[in-house]
């Protein structure tokens, strides 16, 4: 029965739900704009894939039948996928993006209480789904503004983690690991975990970023995405590759109609159009570049990245760059920062097209002319 309490309905949540924010990782710049009452005149803050998908993906996305519902099983990407890897279907699930991948791995290892290991200002989204599960969240510092994947494991050994997350390229500071590196490391991963290997910027990262081991090694689930370089953001398509085993425990617990028709076509297409992949792939690399220069036009650092941004060190405290990106916004530039100290010193640029960057490269001086009066 309803009970009521101050004139308000009180429903019936968990524990668990009733102790928790109402809030979400990010506020999205769509939030942003509506608060501001105008638009930005460059979205240069969600590491979207300015430069579009393949013209092939969006005539197939056209073309879907869309009073359909998707294919729950997702085959003709998990094959294609499959093919392309050299594993089998069954090394592959698909999902609504990795976030929605994260949140189906959270459910099936994460109860009230079990443990969980990430770095200290490491993508939000993971650490959202584990509170949402009830996992407790134990975090190590970045070193060098690299993920450290040794003192990574060293603490999962000593909560007994079920789960230890790490990106490889980073987000947000666009650092990475050789795959050699992260292949030896893993002989320090304690039996029991499994590394969740976010590969989300795979594709704009120097060749042997990934580690080098089988795909289905057991120790470790990794995360793509088509969101990124095949620049399907907005239709949310991800997929995770691993054993066997670990692949088939998602169907206990995924929304099998969760990916639609038209997503899935369009992934199927994308992945089909590798030459325009690596159009992508230049184009970022080049507004890497830019977006550098720009940096240093204006004294600042950038930082090395393999993914489709540039963290840019502001030279001086979370609070000074918080003042550089306020100024940016108030001059229509989307851009976003790191969380947590000393990664908040920088601010996050994603690449752009020219004009995208060329409106940044003006707003960036006044900017830090009012950051540094401030």
């Amino acid at each position: 029965m309803w009970s009521y309490h101050s004139g308000m309905t009180e429903y019936r949540l968990t524990p668990l739900a009733q102790s928790l924010p109402a809030t979400v990782p990010f506020v999205g710049p769509e939030t942003q704009e509506r608060a501001q009452g105008r638009g930005f005149v460059a979205r240069l803050g969600a590491n979207e894939n300015v430069f579009g998908p393949s013209p092939a993906a969006i005539e197939a996305i056209a073309q879907a039948d869309h009073w359909m519902y998707g294919d729950p099983e997702s085959f003709e990407l998990r094959q294609a996928l499959a093919q392309r890897l050299g594993v089998s279907m069954e090394h592959i699930v698909v999902g609504e993006g990795i976030d929605g991948l994260l949140s189906y791995l959270v459910r099936l290892f994460v109860g009230d209480g079990d443990a969980v290991v990430t770095s200290d200002g490491a993508y939000p989204t993971f650490n959202y789904h584990v509170a949402g599960f009830g996992g407790v969240l134990h975090k190590v510092p970045y070193s060098a503004d690299h993920e450290d994947p040794l003192a990574l494991f060293a603490k999962a050994a000593e909560v007994d983690a079920k789960l230890v997350y790490l990106a490889n390229p980073d987000n947000p500071m666009g650092s990475w690991h050789e795959g050699a590196a992260l292949t030896a490391a893993l002989a320090h991963l304690p039996q029991g975990t499994l590394l969740v290997l976010d590969e989300a910027y795979i594709e704009t990262a120097p060749a042997g970023t990934s580690p080098e081991v089988p795909l289905d090694d057991p120790r470790l689930i990794r995360l793509r995405t088509f969101s990124k370089a095949y620049g399907l953001a907005g239709a949310r398509v991800g997929y995770a590759i691993g054993a066997p085993e670990l692949i088939t425990a998602f169907h206990k617990v995924r929304n099998h109609f969760g990916m639609n028709r038209s997503a899935q076509a369009g992934a199927l297409a994308a992945l089909g159009d590798q030459g325009w992949l690596g159009h992508v792939q230049h184009q970022v690399a080049d507004a890497r570049d830019r977006i550098a220069q720009i940096a240093r036009n204006n004294g600042l650092v950038p930082l090395p990245s393999a993914a489709n941004f540039v963290a840019v060190d502001c030279g001086r405290d979370g609070a000074f760059a918080k003042a550089v990106l306020d100024g940016l916004l108030a001059r229509g530039i989307f851009v976003r920062m790191p969380f947590v100290a000393p990664q908040n010193r920088c601010i996050r640029i994603s690449c752009g097209t020219t004009e995208q960057l060329d409106a940044f490269a003006a707003a960036l001086p006044a900017a830090l002319s009012d950051a540094i009066k401030s």
